[in-house]
């Protein structure tokens, strides 16, 4: 079994009193597409930065491809393509002309595969990059970061500042990326494109690792909601693993894994307007970063 491309063992930065990443340990595998989630602030990027080795770690360490991110920095860059969350172009030059420099600086790139990112995401070449909206320079850096042939993709808030046709490009060209083989990974505030694009998901909050979720395994969750209308059965031993609420006579049963065994001890029970909803993202989402989950943690705190 070959070893993970990404590997951090309890990466840790602080500033002064300020923990921006703690403790951290995390594995991303080749070919995988691992998504990145949580609020500003959370410790995203610093995790990011510190997996490049433009940060140096408090304690802790992170290797690319058995690399380490510091101490062996040159050899570890040569796997990445990176996408700053805040990239910064030349503005005084046109956007064809600064394609070709960045394609120059790496012997893995090559302006034709550039030029034909641009055109999928609907890129004039011909604009001075002074003269571009936001997002006209978004999809410049995506062509400039997506031209070459490296192992590892690193992409911050890769579709900030684009619309959604433009979004469903991107989303597209990281599937594909996956398809040859390259591992992807990229934060984003959108649940929708970590859902439809990642094998999996990591959820940061206040600079911690909080949960790690596989996409499959996150489909495979549904949630029954039904009034009850009588007695509720008691679930027979296989599914000991369902959660079961009720309030008055509205219930609602979570089931983490296949649901055919959940319809069969429902098929009898005194139910009505039955609904049944993956339980999604948001759902895993919201138990660490919903208001009424941060207030509780603030209390308990107290």
């Amino acid at each position: 079994m070959s070893s993970p491309l990404v590997q951090t063992d309890s990466l840790t930065k602080r500033f002064g009193t300020f923990t921006a990443l703690n403790q951290c340990s995390l594995t991303i595998e080749r070919g995988e597409v691992f998504g990145l989630l949580g609020p500003n602030g959370a410790g995203k990027s610093t995790l990011i930065r510190l997996i490049l080795g433009f940060l140096n770690p408090t304690s802790g360490s992170a290797t690319i491809n058995g690399f380490d991110s510091i101490n062996q920095r040159v050899d570890a860059h040569r796997e990445i393509s990176y996408l700053p969350g805040d990239a910064r172009l030349y503005r005084l030059m046109k956007a064809r002309n600064l394609l070709k420099l960045f394609c120059k600086f790496r012997e893995d790139s090559d302006f034709q595969i550039a030029q034909a990112v641009a055109e999928r995401l609907e890129l004039d070449l011909n604009r001075w990059v002074g003269l571009m909206s936001t997002g006209m320079r978004q999809k410049l850096a995506l062509a400039i970061c997506l031209s070459n042939q490296a192992s590892l993709l690193i992409l911050d808030e890769p579709t900030a500042n684009l619309d959604p046709t433009v979004r469903g490009q991107v989303m597209e060209i990281i599937r594909e990326a996956k398809d040859s083989g390259r591992t992807v990974v990229f934060s984003s505030h959108v649940l929708s494109e970590i859902e439809d694009t990642c094998d999996r998901v990591g959820i940061l909050r206040s600079g911690e690792l909080v949960h790690l979720e596989a996409m499959a395994a996150l489909n495979r969750q549904h949630r029954i909601t039904a009034n009850l209308n009588g007695d509720m059965p008691d679930p027979p031993d296989g599914l000991a693993d369902v959660s079961v609420k009720q309030v008055g006579q509205r219930i609602q049963i979570e089931t983490p894994g296949e649901l055919s065994a959940v319809l069969k001890w429902l098929a009898d029970a005194p139910l009505t307007d039955v609904s049944v909803q993956p339980v999604g993202l948001r759902s895993v989402y919201d138990r660490f970063h919903h208001p009424a989950s941060i207030v509780s943690k603030t209390e308990a705190k107290g």
